[in-house]
């Protein structure tokens, strides 16, 4: 199984708000995607220019499957025009 940790921080609130809502809509179609055992997005407690996307694929054939959506490409674009993305990646 692969797990990706996406950490998330907003030029502003206003503009992590906007990345935020391309998270949840990435979100609600990756749960989808064949060899996806989690996939969920998780605001920040305490700060409004923070969330973070954690995904746990079956396999790298999943994960590639899912990088290669439209979808993927399209909400990722926003995400990434928004603020800054640090990815953690563990393999088990």
């Amino acid at each position: 199984m692969i797990r990706l940790n996406c950490f998330f921080k907003g030029a502003d609130a206003a503009s992590c708000q906007e990345a935020l809502q391309a998270a949840i809509a990435l979100t609600e179609k990756s749960q989808h995607h064949a060899g996806c055992i989690a996939y969920d997005v998780f605001p920040s407690a305490t700060r409004n220019d923070v969330f973070m996307i954690c995904e746990t694929w079956a396999d790298q054939a999943s994960l590639d499957a899912h990088s290669a959506t439209p979808e993927f490409a399209h909400y990722v674009e926003i995400i990434h025009s928004k603020g800054e993305m640090k990815l953690e990646r563990f393999l088990f």
